[in-house]
């Protein structure tokens, strides 16, 4: 067997080219653009590389973008003063603060600051509780752009059976009710799950979002099996992702690489969630599917 690889990429430049269609309709009738604030704390150089994407997709998709660049040693009281200010501009419909911040802040304190509402990096507990009994709200961009590219694989998911391993706030929880809102049976793994390999072998679909060097071998796969994998690991061989790519190529029905798999996805799902913000703030029904 040889498995389908997941074109992430180009999948994503699908989404952003009807982000940005619908983005054009939107201005024509509010008279404006959907505003992104994305801020940055101190000179981390995977975070300003990480900014810098997002503020060219952003520009590209005809977006309004402000990004406010803050020292290190910024007081954490000064960076809720900017929130409060994001949250009360009408110009502005997505605050994203780019994490991890300085030890020193209180990363809680400022992602619960960010109105629900303009929460389009989907963080808030507000948003994670919409997501977890149904309502509407902004679901984090990655594991939703990984149910996009196992929708668009698949189709129909329910009844499958799905593992995904890494229990995270940002990935693996919001990913598990995604998975659980399409009618699969879930699994929650990680690194202290007992005989994971078993595990693995039963599920139809394999999230890996662990952060650990192909940790996930071809052997644990079942045969068929499509497999998504979230991590992004820097070796001495390169990027990397959470699974054995090469192994798994001969085992799994379809996989994603590392790169061009899930990480495009990211800053296209921002995309779309501001767009969507937008849409909401200014009762605008938006056309078009995304």
């Amino acid at each position: 067997m040889t498995a389908a690889i997941i074109d992430g990429k180009a999948f994503a430049a699908g989404l952003r080219e009807r982000v940005a269609q619908r983005v054009t309709r939107f201005a024509e009738q509010a008279g404006r653009a959907p505003g992104l604030a994305v801020v940055l704390v101190g000179d981390d150089p995977a975070s300003a590389v990480y900014v810098r994407s997002k503020g060219k997709a952003t520009k590209a998709a005809g977006m309004g973008g402000i990004e406010h660049r803050l020292p290190a040693d910024v007081p954490q009281q000064a960076l809720l003063d900017l929130v409060d200010a994001l949250n009360a501009d009408p110009a502005i419909d997505g605050i994203l603060v780019q994490l991890p911040l300085p030890g020193h802040i209180d990363e809680q304190a400022v992602t619960t600051r960010i109105d629900p509402d303009k929460d389009v990096d989907g963080f808030h507990p507000v948003n994670a509780g919409r997501l977890a009994v149904g309502l509407p709200g902004f679901v984090p961009c990655t594991p939703l752009g990984c149910l996009m590219l196992l929708k668009d694989q698949l189709g129909d998911l329910s009844g499958l059976e799905a593992v995904v391993i890494g229990r995270s706030n940002i990935v693996g929880k919001p990913m598990a009710q995604l998975l659980i809102a399409e009618s699969c049976t879930v699994t929650v793994a990680h690194s202290r799950t007992r005989d994971l390999p078993s595990v693995v072998q039963r599920a139809d679909i394999v999230v890996a979002a662990v952060g650990r060097p192909q940790m996930v071998k071809a052997a644990w796969l079942k045969p068929g099996a499509t497999v998504i994998d979230v991590g992004i690991n820097r070796t001495p061989e390169g990027l990397v992702g959470d699974v054995d790519f090469a192994g798994a190529l001969d085992v799994a029905g379809a996989v994603t690489p590392v790169p061009g798999g899930v990480g495009p996805m990211t800053i296209a799902v921002l995309l779309r969630n501001t767009l969507i913000s937008a849409e909401r703030r200014e009762n605008i029904v938006g056309e078009g599917a995304l």
